[in-house]
């Protein structure tokens, strides 16, 4: 039915580098030995309620809740999960139909049926929480339960993205009886029917999960138990790796970190396993402030800013320059601030502000968050604010968050330019497009734009074959480079660092990156 797999081979595909010294015979062993595997990262959880995140905190729903559809390994497109199969029933791409699988149940045995489904998705629009994923159910006009195994999405508009949207760990099935229709769970629990059962929960420090025997889906479990420990930099995870304190890092590895790890006098205990990125960063300028909402400010910012210089100085080459916010391996990409603006160019700049009746710098505060996106962002900014001030253009104050009280600030409009990571929904180019447009997006910025909403999005929902669509996103996105409000800086590369006792990590991202923890297992003989 779809046919993306021109546009995401490159994001599918994972490179394993290893570092160990020398090689031997592998099984999976008795999945219980060695006790849970410790899985550190950076990205800990804004919350528990699927209902109110649209953040990394899928990065553990994606273990602990079930959606109808997901993605096996090697998948690329959207398979049945807690469904056992689904579809577009029209030829308008505007009913999409799933049947769930017999028997399920959530951890606590209560049914999971087409009612519990219903009811987790209505809830979210229902609740429609200033952080949760709404803005990702725009073309769902309304779900209708037939029966107990049968739901079935009636679409405002064609939508043939639907079923990666339905694949988001935002759509996670909750249970009805511990999940509220009109507020958020509060009670800090977790009621879900995926692989694994959150047995308990230190916010910021650590998930323990273990094995939920009434799962019923896709994901054969190599392991029993998996602990993830939530760390404020990359440092502090890295020295835990080497004490063997976790058994594997993903997610918030800095620069130095990884080239330390690819080097060739590197520990040959560890290893890193290497994988095209789908994560972006950006700025984003804020219209109603005095000057980051003139488009000539933001277009001298753009010819000023230096990507590759920040890819090799502040990333170590572990990042690559962007130019479009639809990065590298999706259909549609382009490099069009690069073809626009050319190499960075203070004159250029000078002449844009001067054209527009600008003659002194330029005050701008940029903000960035201090416990998202790795320990190399403060330096990040303290580069940009080098090379817009060296430009003579620009007086640049640096400000910054944690990011609970951040996501706060840029949701009430608070920052005039601020920097956003951003890891794919579902790995397609309207979803680097569509979430950050229109009165109401991602980005609690109001950014109207007609012609993207109304025709291109539209049209290209219209069409199964992902891969007809790339003239509608090469507009769209020229269309962002022109109005300037977002201002791509760098893709990323995936890194996963390990024991070397530990398998399965070359197997463990799927198409938007997001960890399944359940391929990891220890090594048992060798």
């Amino acid at each position: 039915m779809f046919n993306r797999n021109r546009g995401l081979r490159q994001v599918a595909a994972i490179a394993s580098i290893s570092l160990v010294a020398g090689c031997g015979m592998f099984s999976d062993g008795d999945p219980a030995e060695g006790g849970p595997i410790v899985v550190g990262t950076t990205s800990a959880p804004s919350t528990l309620d699927p209902a109110a995140s649209w953040d990394g905190s899928w990065e553990l729903f994606r273990n602990i809740y079930q959606t109808l559809l997901s993605y096996p390994n090697g998948a690329t497109s959207p398979q049945p999960d807690a469904a056992q199969s689904c579809e577009f029933t029209d030829s308008a791409n505007r009913v999409y139909r799933c049947e769930l699988r017999e028997g399920l149940t959530f951890s606590d045995g209560d049914a999971l049926d087409a009612q519990a489904v219903k009811h987790s998705i209505d809830r979210i629009l229902a609740i429609n929480a200033p952080s949760g994923p709404a803005g990702l159910l725009g073309s769902l006009d309304r779900v209708q339960a037939v029966g107990d195994r049968e739901v079935v999405f009636h679409l405002k508009t064609s939508d043939a993205t639907f079923p990666f949207v339905l694949a988001t760990p935002a759509m996670s099935v909750v249970d009805p009886d511990d999940y509220p229709a009109d507020r958020l769970r509060e009670d800090g629990a977790v009621t879900g029917s995926g692989p694994y059962v959150l047995d308990s929960y230190d916010e910021g420090a650590r998930a323990e999960l273990v094995r939920n025997d009434s799962y019923k889906g896709f994901a054969e479990r190599r392991n029993d138990a998996v602990t993830i420990r939530y760390f404020q930099d990359s440092g502090a995870m890295v020295k835990a790796l080497r004490d063997q304190d976790i058994d594997l890092t993903y997610r918030g590895l800095a620069a130095d970190d990884i080239v330390a790890l690819q080097s060739k006098g590197a520990d040959e205990t560890l290893q890193l396993v290497e994988g095209a990125g789908a994560d972006i960063s950006y700025l984003v300028f804020n219209p109603r402030d005095e000057w980051a909402g003139k488009p000539a400010v933001r277009r001298a910012v753009a010819q000023v800013v230096d990507r590759a210089t920040i890819a090799h100085r502040i990333y170590k080459d572990t990042v690559d320059p962007l130019y479009s916010m639809v990065p590298k391996g999706l259909t549609g990409h382009t490099t069009g601030f690069f073809d626009n603006f050319g190499d960075p160019d203070p004159d250029k700049a000078r002449q844009i502000l001067t054209e527009a009746g600008i003659t002194e710098p330029v005050p701008l505060t940029l903000w960035y968050t201090t416990d998202r996106y790795g320990s190399e962002t403060a330096v990040l900014f303290k580069e940009l604010k080098r090379q817009l001030e060296a430009s003579g253009l620009f007086e640049i104050t640096l400000k910054s968050r944690p990011w609970k009280t951040y996501v706060e600030g840029y949701q009430k409009g608070e920052y005039p330019v601020f920097g956003r990571g951003w890891f794919p929904d579902f790995p397609d180019a309207d979803n680097y497009i569509a979430p950050f447009v229109g009165e109401q997006n991602a980005l609690g910025t109001p950014y109207p734009a007609p012609k993207i909403t109304e025709e291109l999005l539209p049209r290209s929902r219209r069409e199964s074959d992902r891969a007809q669509v790339e003239a509608d996103f090469e507009e769209a996105q020229q269309i962002l480079v022109q109005d300037a409000r977002l201002l791509p800086l760098w893709q990323g590369k995936q890194y996963v660092a390990a024991s070397a006792e530990i398998s399965g990590a070359e197997r463990s991202l799927d198409p938007s990156t997001i960890m399944m923890v359940w391929e990891l297992y220890r090594k048992t003989s060798w």
